[in-house]
């Protein structure tokens, strides 16, 4: 039996925390919360912390989710594992690369698992897009979007997580892992540009920006991401690759509100082009959000029992976040982004 603690009931933490509350090999030891309560019914009765270094003194757990703000997740995740927990920690790792590594090196030294909540990686039909596009091989064009017109408590959500992490970076971790796991290739020379469309937010953010990336292979990304109530709903969810020999494309991701968590990640059907002729594969009975959270827990419990190796899976993490740090940085000063100066 696993014992479990939970940092953080949001949209994410909320899902994770059900995730293990339905576990049979799950004992949940404590819940953190900065109000110290709980509003879910299957919650109740589980203690209840408002405190995250007290909870982990506390319950001594042997893994410790960690679905806060994004400015905690480094100082929670090495926390934690200092005190003899493995890790789940959501995107983005850190705020920032240095923040980053320090937690995989943490891990490293201290042998303790570490997965980062990249959803996609334990959905069937990104692994199946992903497997098309290697298939036709590269140098590839990526052409990737999620723009949400948000209102009302999902635009709350968004002006609080603009506090600290703006939408390139927070949605965009999530789509650079996709081109990377695509291409194989290092990152070399990224470029963004962004907006501040709206008073509401902080004076130094921004809720719309865009950027590409230039990877060693020849490879070119380009990512978008906005969010607020001015964002248009026409094209935001936009998910193509082209090859030398053809392209692959998610055809019927563009269902719902733009807002939609679960619409974020529904592939539907997926179109391989090549030039003698079109392929379309259906992609029928997708998991909902809650199934790929419970998907990402089950993963973790899996790494900690089987001693899986994540050593790919950590790099990963820490160079799609370089690289939306990097357009982040971009999109602040006006110039392009050498990642091949930032390696040396």
């Amino acid at each position: 039996m696993t014992r479990v603690l939970i940092a953080g009931l949001g949209n994410m933490g909320l899902s994770h925390a059900l995730a293990h509350h339905r576990s049979p090999d799950v004992e949940i030891i404590g819940l953190v919360n900065r109000s110290g309560t709980v509003s879910h019914p299957d919650l109740q009765g589980y203690p209840v912390f408002t405190d995250f270094r007290r909870a982990l003194a506390a319950t001594r757990p042997d893994l410790a989710v960690i679905a806060t703000y994004s400015d905690s997740h480094a100082d929670y995740a090495c926390a934690a594992m200092e005190a003899g927990a493995h890790v789940f920690v959501e995107k983005p790792l850190a705020t920032t690369v240095a923040d980053a590594q320090r937690v995989v090196d943490t891990a490293i030294e201290l042998g303790r698992k570490l997965v980062v909540g990249y959803i996609l990686r334990h959905h069937p039909s990104w692994q199946r897009l992903i497997a098309e596009a290697r298939a036709l091989g590269g140098p590839y064009v990526f052409r990737l979007n999620l723009n949400q017109q948000s209102s009302g408590a999902e635009w709350e959500t968004h002006k609080a997580l603009m506090q600290t992490t703006s939408p390139i970076v927070d949605c965009g971790v999530h789509y650079v892992d996709v081109m990377c796991q695509i291409t194989d290739a290092a990152p070399v020379r990224v470029h963004g540009m962004g907006l501040r469309l709206s008073d509401e937010i902080p004076q130094d953010m921004y809720n719309y920006g865009q950027f590409q990336v230039v990877f060693a292979d020849g490879s070119t990304g380009w990512y978008e991401a906005g969010w607020g109530p001015m964002m248009s709903e026409t094209a935001f969810f936009v998910k193509d690759i082209i090859t030398p020999n053809g392209s692959v494309s998610i055809t019927e991701g563009n269902k719902g509100a733009s807002a939609d968590v679960d619409g974020h990640t529904r592939v539907g059907s997926i179109l391989v082009h090549r030039p003698d002729g079109d392929r379309m594969i259906d992609m029928p009975d997708e998991p909902g959000h809650q199934e790929l959270c419970n998907a990402e827990q089950e993963f973790v419990l899996r790494a900690i029992a089987e001693d899986t190796d994540l050593s790919r899976h950590m790099c990963d993490a820490v160079q799609s976040l370089a690289i939306c740090l990097a357009a982040d940085q971009s999109i602040r000063t006006g110039q392009p982004v050498s990642l091949e100066e930032e390696a040396q």
